[in-house]
């Protein structure tokens, strides 16, 4: 599976910074505001970045196979 070069960087992007930066957004103001389900949802977002770092490790696995 090879993923276009823009799309990897997006991708990559969302996995390293966005959405660690969402769960660690949604955890500390979640209790200060009282925001329902703040483990489910931190662990949500956390799980969802792991799967989207984990399938562009794959396309990078896959593009070095190749060269």
């Amino acid at each position: 599976m090879k993923i276009p070069d823009k799309v990897y960087d997006v991708l990559k992007w969302v996995a390293l910074i966005a959405l660690p930066a969402l769960a660690t957004f949604y955890s500390i103001v979640g209790k200060v505001w009282g925001w329902p389900y703040i483990g489910e949802v931190t662990t949500t977002i956390t799980a969802l970045g792991t799967l989207i770092g984990a399938l562009i490790g794959l396309s990078t696995l896959s593009y070095n196979k190749d060269k």
